[in-house]
């Protein structure tokens, strides 16, 4: 009976150490997306990701609406 108990609490031991591992892992990937560089738009000034802006003429704009207003003027 004893040798169960070990075995069983060695299994559970080694569970959660790969378990924890992985985790870690997970979480490193998630770091790379936050860190993109921040932008801000030339027409109202919000900031957003570079990735999620519209680029023209070296500006960066939030949508389509302020990109067309600011090649107006």
């Amino acid at each position: 009976m004893g040798k169960y108990l070990v075995l069983i609490v060695i299994a559970l031991l080694v569970y959660w150490l790969v378990r924890s591992k992985l985790r870690r892992k997970g979480r490193g990937g998630q770091h790379k997306t936050i860190t993109d560089d921040m932008v801000r738009c030339a027409q109202c000034g919000v900031a957003l990701p570079r990735g999620e802006s519209l680029a023209a003429r070296e500006l960066y704009f939030c949508c389509v609406e302020h990109r067309e207003r600011h090649a107006k003027r």
